[in-house]
């Protein structure tokens, strides 16, 4: 195995875990869990620490707001004091406008269903990025963060490595090169060495010790 091989590794078995699992989000392609996870991606994109988008997420979630019509149904304040609860206070009334102007366009136009949206754009990622944009507080970090999540169920959007995980790669001296990275990983699915590459653009201790274990 290659010096380089070996960092991926380390890196992987180390800081493998996707956003979606920290959150408590059993990802699969049906509608709850991939609201969920654009609830997620929202939070996560903000310049808030992940691990406060991540509580935030899961606070959401245990105040039952986990599919479009109940957050659209709640009202602001029940929203803020969740995202209050999670730790996410900094944004929280801007937030919580956002995720309930989202839950109605997510209802109005596509049923609430995400995959109505995936299926418009009908297997362009391109276009399904640039639908993703459409909600309320999704630019395009959080796009990105989604579709880096859902190509574990979503197979066209796969390998997707974003500008953050590219950055974490080269913070660990990676090639910057998607294609070498996911050769590089061998059987790691695309969604995992993201979020670990991630973390390491995210943290600088996470790259030094994987570069510690590789050595």
């Amino acid at each position: 195995m290659s010096d380089q091989g070996r960092v991926v590794r380390e890196l992987v078995g180390a800081h493998g875990r996707t956003y979606a699992e920290e959150a408590g989000i059993r990802l699969r392609d049906t509608p709850q869990p991939l609201y969920r996870l654009l609830v997620l991606a929202l939070l996560l994109s903000a310049r808030i620490r992940a691990s406060v988008a991540v509580a935030a997420a899961r606070a959401l979630h245990e105040a039952g707001l986990r599919d479009p019509h109940r957050m659209a149904e709640a009202d602001r304040q029940r929203r803020v004091d969740a995202l209050g609860r999670g730790g996410y206070r900094r944004y929280d009334e801007r937030t919580a406008t956002q995720l309930g102007d989202g839950a109605e366009l997510l209802t109005e136009r596509w049923g609430g269903d995400l995959r109505r949206l995936r299926a418009e754009a009908d297997g362009d990622v391109a276009a399904l990025r640039r639908l993703l944009q459409e909600v309320p507080g999704m630019g395009p970090a959080g796009a990105d963060i989604f579709l880096r999540e859902v190509q574990r169920v979503w197979p066209e959007v796969a390998p997707r490595l974003d500008p953050k995980a590219l950055s974490g790669a080269e913070r660990l001296g990676l090639p910057k090169d998607p294609g070498r990275l996911v050769k590089l990983a061998g059987d790691t699915e695309p969604a995992v060495l993201a979020a670990a590459l991630v973390r390491a653009a995210l943290d600088k201790e996470v790259a030094e010790d994987s570069l510690r274990r590789a050595a």
